[in-house]
């Protein structure tokens, strides 16, 4: 029930920006369903999971429909672990591998800034060590975040965002925060 609320809550925020961009439409603020572009990002993500702070390189590939809406798809590899105390006992957990694929709402605030709003679903892949033992773990969730994104050139940029993650099967939940560089195609 409460992933149903979450998707219900995320589609309304994406809807909240339909009212905007059909004004800026009207307006002669662009088109609404204009050409497709691509735009890939790279950068770090760092994920805070039930007080263990795991680090990751991350990838996206995405296609924006005019200005208001597009998808992209996210792959990321972990490269920080972190130690937690379970029962007296160190264990050391890292995140293996994760991918997702999601909706963005774009909101062009200027020719080079835009805020984005994404819902998506995802999968994770990790991993937890004590004496020489691994355990894997996964884990698929629902995701929704905000950010924003600053091109320099037009083609060039850098984004800031949050995503929170709602493991399914009373998982857990991850706070992501990334910073990334921008390159549109």
């Amino acid at each position: 029930m409460k992933n149903v609320i979450l998707a219900a809550v995320s589609a309304a925020a994406l809807c909240a920006l339909v009212p905007a961009a059909a004004q800026a439409q009207t307006t002669g603020g662009g088109s609404m369903f204009g050409p497709t572009t691509f735009y890939g990002t790279v950068g770090y993500a760092d994920t805070d999971l039930d007080h263990v702070n795991l680090g990751s390189i991350q990838g996206r590939l995405g296609a924006r429909f005019g200005q208001y809406f597009g998808v992209e798809g996210e792959l990321a590899g972990g490269v920080k672990s972190d130690t937690v105390t379970v029962g007296g006992t160190d264990v050391k957990v890292k995140l293996n591998d994760q991918e997702a694929i999601y909706g963005v709402g774009f909101l062009p605030l200027s020719p080079n800034f835009d805020l984005l709003a994404r819902v998506g679903y995802g999968h994770s892949n990790g991993s937890g060590s004590v004496a020489g033992v691994t355990a894997d773990a996964k884990g698929d969730s629902w995701n929704y975040g905000v950010g924003g994104q600053y091109s320099f050139d037009g083609k060039n940029g850098i984004r800031a965002d949050y995503t929170r993650e709602q493991f399914q099967n009373h998982g857990g939940d991850a706070n992501v925060w990334a910073v990334s560089y921008v390159r549109k195609f």
